[in-house]
């Protein structure tokens, strides 16, 4: 009996401990499967995870990439988008050329001054100068000869020829030969010469760029301004005149390329070394030529505008013309034009401005003037050789852009006297009143071209801005004028039916 309770219990024990043991083996294999589970669900989601980062990456590269594409070729058309270029592929700025004759033409070449073999030889060497041999063919003559010879009654020079440029970049980079300086005149200039016979005005760094004329002083009592003179050829040039000669800014060298080549002893007596260690000179004129006013090198470079020299007087002659809107230069005194409405009557009755195309001529340079604030224009020129039918020569420029704070409105009286104005003139100022264009953009664009530039703009951005307002008063003046008044508009564009038409539309908006 004892046996056979033995033999339960002990057989009670062995099933106990197999079933423990298949427990402990299932709840072991359960845990390892539990484990080897998360591991290969952690990979998989590792892998799986990999593969959407890297897809999302793609997919992010992939739009990055598109809007990189967009924005850089956006930036790049924005960057290559140029006002200037624009303006000057405008219609009214390529209407169709007068017919030119040989009379219509300043200068022609002169046969007796070329040898039996179509050249001629300079002589000058031991002076300095280059030997040059020029031939009847335009591509041997230096740039100022063959600006020269593109003088024609009609404008100073084409602006689409490609010896304008090279023309510039003459006057920047040609060495200097001499330096005098230039009689005449009421501020300090100097007569500078290069090695192929060409010459250039040149006009001193006086005060800063950005320098406003002080409220106080009059229109004849501050300094000229080099930028000024760069500025009023950009301007006219961006108006469709091309009645000033081609000017650029230029670094020179007070010491090497003026007190030690001139051969001007009234000049060179000038120079002194300020107390800052900078190279000085002063000249001789009538005004602003003293050592309490110097032009300074700092310690020897100094800014300068260059303009190109016209034709030597021997070879064309000019005119001399007062201006009827002349000021009386008195501190107390007015001019009769600021005294008599109706003063252009008279002016309209006296030659040359009865007939032709001198008094709209004149207001073409009142309209310029205002633009850039110039007070000083007392007289203006043209060459002899086309008499009245020609344009007026807008020549010293260097009061211009002087206060951008203030508007002269007394500028702008021959125009709102005499209610007359081109409609070239109307067309191009209403062009470039546009935001497609306007005036201040252009004009900012083409300034930059000029070497100067790279130092520091050359107008500031309240000259600028100035330009717009002006011209509005311009448009506004036109505009007052023609609702009193029928015959405001001289029509220089008679048979372009294009330009007219453009015309009408711009009068009916």
């Amino acid at each position: 009996m004892m046996r056979q309770k033995l033999g339960r219990s002990t057989r009670s024990i062995y099933l106990y401990l197999a079933f423990l043991s298949l427990a402990l083996h299932l709840l072991l294999a359960f845990f390892c499967f539990s484990i080897l589970q998360t591991a290969c669900n952690e990979e998989h989601h590792k892998l799986n995870s990999n593969k959407l980062d890297r897809k999302e990456k793609d997919l992010l590269w992939d739009a990055t990439e598109r809007e990189n594409k967009l924005t850089g070729g956006l930036i790049r058309k924005v960057k290559g988008w140029s006002k200037l270029d624009a303006l000057f592929k405008h219609p009214l700025y390529n209407l169709p050329p007068q017919s030119l004759q040989d009379d219509d033409w300043l200068l022609r070449e002169k046969e007796d001054s070329i040898d039996a073999d179509g050249d001629w030889e300079s002589a000058s060497e031991e002076k300095g100068y280059d030997k040059v041999s020029w031939t009847k063919e335009v591509e041997t003559h230096p740039p100022w000869l063959r600006f020269h010879l593109g003088i024609s009654r009609w404008e100073l020079y084409d602006r689409k020829d490609p010896n304008l440029a090279q023309l510039t970049h003459y006057l920047a980079r040609q060495r200097v030969l001499g330096a005098v300086q230039k009689t005449g005149g009421t501020q300090l200039k100097l007569l500078m010469s290069f090695p192929n016979y060409g010459q250039a005005l040149l006009k001193p760094m006086r005060q800063s760029r950005d320098a406003e004329t002080d409220v106080n002083l009059f229109y004849f009592s501050d300094f000229e301004r080099h930028n000024g003179e760069i500025a009023a050829f950009h301007l006219d040039r961006l108006l469709g005149f091309n009645r000033i000669p081609p000017v650029v800014g230029r670094l020179i060298n007070v010491t090497s390329e003026i007190r030690e080549i001139t051969t001007d002893h009234r000049l060179s007596r000038t120079f002194f070394t300020s107390p800052a260690g900078n190279v000085c000179f002063y000249g001789q004129c009538e005004y602003y030529c003293s050592v309490e006013h110097p032009a300074c090198g700092q310690p020897h470079s100094l800014e300068v505008s260059l303009a190109a020299m016209l034709p030597d007087l021997s070879l064309a002659p000019r005119r001399s013309w007062r201006s009827p809107w002349r000021r009386s230069y008195s501190r107390i005194k007015l001019a009769k034009w600021q005294k008599d409405p109706a003063y252009c009557d008279t002016v309209k009755q006296t030659p040359p401005y009865n007939h032709g195309t001198r008094l709209v001529d004149l207001i073409d340079m009142a309209i310029l003037d205002f633009l850039m604030s110039n007070m000083d224009r007392h007289h203006y020129e043209t060459f002899e050789k086309f008499g009245n039918e020609t344009f007026l020569l807008h020549l010293d420029n260097g009061r211009a852009f002087g206060r951008h704070s203030k508007d002269e409105p007394t500028i702008l009286v021959p125009l709102k006297q005499c209610c007359s104005i081109r409609r070239s003139t109307l067309l191009r100022l209403r062009l470039l009143s546009l935001p497609g264009f306007r005036l201040s953009d252009v004009m900012r664009e083409s300034l930059a071209q000029d070497p100067l530039a790279l130092l520091a703009p050359l107008l500031s951005e309240g000259n600028l801005s100035a330009l717009d307002r002006r011209l509005a008063s311009v448009l506004q003046a036109v505009q007052t004028c023609q609702e009193h008044h029928t015959d405001v508009i001289y029509n220089d564009l008679e048979g372009n039916d294009a330009i007219n038409s453009m015309h009408e539309e711009q009068n009916n908006k």
